[in-house]
């Protein structure tokens, strides 16, 4: 009785966020202080210890060094001069949107952000070079989101959280079988993710009869240059990347050194990007108030106040519970497709890193143990298949393409295309990938 009072207050938060437009985790918390201290008996100090402080802490870390490029028009300047080089290679325009974005991504830019960025310029794009808008969206959706899942890119971050904290979460007996480093867990997931985009953007570039003459008659702009602290931003970012990632990468090629594995122990992404934050602030790269004002506060408190209702129903034992229930009655080699259809599904209608994964995270470690599938592979099926929805126009990601339009009677078009053609071709297409992924893997 409990576990479906816990399950129906996960769907009603969901529910009411998606339809009242309050952020998700403000019904969850409060959800969770009622029926963890009112029918559980739990004391307030423990719903208020659920809050993910460790997640959190990165979250506001890394958006607050990441946010001067967003700022002082680094990004802007960026992605002008990548599309700019790829003006020779007019029919692989939908690859070349692709790359820029997952650099952008890669580079800590957040979802929203880059496709704020390009969506109005991929517009403009495939209007002039006859290419088929769906394509470009397509093309922009699929870096923003596989870049970001870069370790050190804004999702990578929020999953590698969230994957610690799901085994944190778990018994010995399947803690046991833990991913040893979430960051070369998270590599793979973003290896896996570039592949999917790459096979999705191509079945839509040279499947559908729009983009046949692709490519004819379009011209660049040569965007003007970086001016002095756009310039010391790029040297800045490029910087952090390398002492976040050179010991880790050391460490997986490496792992029978000492003194590296202790370094790569101490290097932490979150302290890190708050040393070159401190730089950015003493050179004057751009406001203090503006980063701050960047930072996404409302992203923050749907992931912590998700967090805190599945705290509670791991304590309730709901997640052993539904775990073991997949694990009994879903066979093995459909286990895969299941995570990635619930995903796909959940979040048609919600974040995936404020309810998707905070919710289908901590059920992978201990079906992973009993099942024998990869815990890697289920992490990224239900990622893959999150995102695979997020070109939804209900999404932020479709919302953001849509509003990039100009002309009504476009923008309807856009719409139907969006939701009856873009969201089940991903869908299915994740569910294939990820079903074959499982089985190789």
């Amino acid at each position: 009785m409990l576990g479906i009072l816990i399950i129906a207050a996960i769907v009603l938060a969901v529910f009411l966020g998606y339809k009242t437009k309050i952020n998700t985790g403000f019904f969850c918390i409060a959800f969770a202080y009622i029926i963890g201290c009112f029918v559980m008996g739990l004391k307030t100090k423990d719903i208020i210890g659920m809050w993910p402080v460790s997640t959190m802490f990165v979250i506001i870390s890394v958006s607050l060094f990441y946010n001067f490029a967003a700022v002082n028009g680094t990004l802007e300047k960026l992605s002008g001069s990548l599309l700019y080089s790829c003006r020779k290679f007019p029919g692989m325009l939908p690859f070349a949107l692709f790359f820029v974005a997952v650099i952008l991504s890669v580079m800590g830019a957040a979802y929203f952000t880059v496709l704020a960025f390009l969506a109005p310029i991929t517009l403009a794009i495939c209007e002039e070079s006859k290419m088929d808008k769906l394509t470009g969206a397509i093309a922009i959706n699929c870096g923003a989101l596989a870049g970001g899942n870069f370790p050190t890119a804004s999702l990578g971050v929020i999953f590698r959280g969230l994957m610690d904290k799901a085994y944190e979460e778990t018994e010995s007996a399947v803690a046991a079988s833990a991913i040893a480093d979430t960051f070369s867990a998270e590599l793979k997931v973003f290896g896996l993710a570039i592949l999917f985009s790459l096979i999705l953007i191509a079945v839509v570039r040279f499947g559908f009869k729009a983009n046949r003459n692709i490519g004819k008659g379009v011209t660049f702009k040569k965007p003007e240059p970086y001016d002095a602290k756009q310039k010391t931003t790029l040297r800045l970012i490029i910087i952090m990347m390398v002492v976040v990632l050179i010991f880790p990468v050391l460490k997986m090629i490496v792992p029978s050194s000492e003194l590296i594995g202790s370094i790569a122990g101490k290097i932490d992404v979150g302290l890190v990007a708050f040393v070159f934050t401190v730089i950015g602030l003493l050179l004057k790269l751009a406001p203090q108030k503006d980063i701050i004002a960047k930072v996404p506060w409302n992203t923050i408190l749907m992931i912590a106040g998700a967090g805190m209702l599945i705290g509670v129903a791991v304590k309730a034992g709901v997640i052993d519970a539904v775990s073991e229930w997949i694990g009994s009655n879903v066979p093995v080699f459909l286990v895969p497709i299941a995570f990635s259809l619930v995903a796909a599904f959940m979040s048609f209608f919600s974040s995936t890193t404020g309810v998707v994964a905070p919710a289908l995270f901590p059920l992978i470690p201990a079906i992973a143990f009993s099942t024998g599938l990869s815990p890697v592979v289920l992490f990224a099926c239900t990622i893959l298949g999150a995102q695979s929805s997020a070109i939804s126009p209900f999404s932020s990601g479709g919302s953001l393409i849509l509003g990039a339009y100009g002309d009504d009677d476009g923008r309807a078009k856009l719409f139907n295309r969006l939701m009856f053609v873009a969201v089940p071709l991903s869908v299915g297409c994740a569910a294939v990938y990820n079903f074959i992924v499982a089985m190789i893997l």
